[in-house]
């Protein structure tokens, strides 16, 4: 028998396919889920931009992790990159005002699936729940 805190997990692993197949749909936008992760995390971000390091942190993704997610919306002019005056090596991603028209009409799409994941009726589970991802490292607002 496993431990409870193990098959807590394995339902997380569960849940995160579940959750990615019903966000399959914003493929009508041009996006996969991790695409319109990245699009709202910098959307979110001063001045619409971050470093590449930061992203990838805040994502959990490593530093070629991330790049490899990039390169696919720098090629369709999502995003870009902008490098810092101050230093050659430090580069940021900065979302495109395409990039950003793409987003937030995904974002009604995810609203809507959202809300067919979590029903209103489990809002009180939500919270809690939500605190625990918080502290387990899901933390990504």
């Amino acid at each position: 028998m496993i431990s409870t805190e193990l098959l807590f997990l394995i339902n997380i692993n569960k849940l995160q396919s579940v959750i990615a197949r019903k966000f399959d749909s914003l493929s009508a936008h041009g996006l996969g889920f991790n695409d319109f992760v990245i699009l709202y995390i910098l959307s979110s971000s001063a001045e619409n931009k971050m470093r590449r390091i930061d992203l990838a942190e805040k994502i959990g993704l490593t530093a070629s992790g991330v790049t490899r997610l990039l390169n696919p919306l720098e090629k369709i002019g999502l995003v870009t990159r902008e490098t810092n005056e101050r230093d050659a090596r430090v580069s940021y991603v900065v979302i495109t005002s395409s990039g950003k028209k793409i987003f937030e009409e995904a974002q009604l799409s995810a609203e809507n699936i959202t809300k067919e994941i979590l029903s209103p009726k489990k809002n009180k589970s939500l919270r809690a729940v939500s605190e625990l991802l918080f502290e387990l490292g899901g933390n990504i607002q």
